[in-house]
């Protein structure tokens, strides 16, 4: 399988394209730095009165579900519903999608939009392929190895490419599933840094025309970028701009090689 990761990202960086985050309170500060940090441009549009209409002008939206509330989710359903009608690539992250009906309603209600992207931590992808209760909030008690069977089926059902990390990365589209090791430990310690992930997956398909491979390209971008400040930082607030500073400093060819076929 030949994914070129270095092309997807050159591209993002020559078209630096606008992508919409409908995400929760704690993400927003990190999402916006780390797209600015990777050639992006980030707009933080949720209100139903402009998020539809908002939509249609960017090359992506990325639908967080950290920190609901009835407003917020019809300023999802607005943008989502925009995006289907143009063909514009939109991401789901579906935080914590276990712990509460409201949060598997909200997801229930954005699934028939067809999103392009599914990303989300083990205990979140395999809480909803189940559509179980497991998990209690934002942190993983399973690994990506122990989602790939319920990332596949949800891949199959939904038509989206499945993401899920961990220690190591997994993405699939139901059919093909590539691998993507890097990092550094301390980086779940970073609040909302996977969220901000699920911005970078926008931010890349919207500049490559093929959803796995663009996402695989977002999370081959973090990894190397984590585990370069990972030489330097001296913890978790140290490792967040040293991540920022090493993202908006890396080179396209650093990723060659970085997605490997499972």
């Amino acid at each position: 399988m030949d994914i070129d990761t270095p092309s997807i990202m050159r591209r993002l960086r020559e078209h630096h394209p606008l992508v919409q985050c409908i995400t929760n309170y704690v993400s927003m500060d990190i999402a916006a730095n780390l797209l600015n940090a990777a050639g992006a441009s980030p707009a933080m549009v949720h209100d139903v009165r402009e998020a539809g209409e908002f939509a249609a002008i960017t090359g992506a939206v990325v639908v967080n579900i950290g920190t609901l509330s009835p407003p917020w989710v019809e300023g999802m359903i607005a943008a989502v519903a925009v995006a289907r009608e143009r063909g514009i690539p939109w991401v789901l992250d579906p935080v914590a999608v276990g712990a509460t009906a409201y949060r598997r309603e909200t997801v229930a209600a954005l699934l028939p939009y067809g999103p392009t992207v599914i990303r989300g931590n083990a205990s979140e992808i395999r809480s909803l392929a189940l559509s179980s209760t497991e998990g209690r909030g934002v942190d993983s008690e399973a690994s990506s190895a122990d989602a790939l069977g319920a990332a596949t089926g949800l891949a199959r059902s939904t038509g989206a490419v499945v993401a899920v990390t961990g220690e190591e990365d997994l993405v699939t589209d139901g059919e093909r599933t590539v691998v993507i090791r890097g990092g550094d430990s301390r980086m779940p310690q970073i609040t909302a840094l996977g969220c901000a992930l699920s911005a970078l997956v926008g931010a890349c398909c919207a500049v490559g025309p093929d959803p796995l491979s663009a996402t695989a390209t977002a999370m081959a971008m973090l990894a190397v970028a984590g585990e370069r400040a990972g030489v330097r930082a001296k913890g978790p607030g140290s490792l967040r701009w040293e991540l920022l500073d090493e993202l908006a400093v890396l080179e396209p060819g650093a990723l060659a090689g970085r997605v490997e076929p499972r």
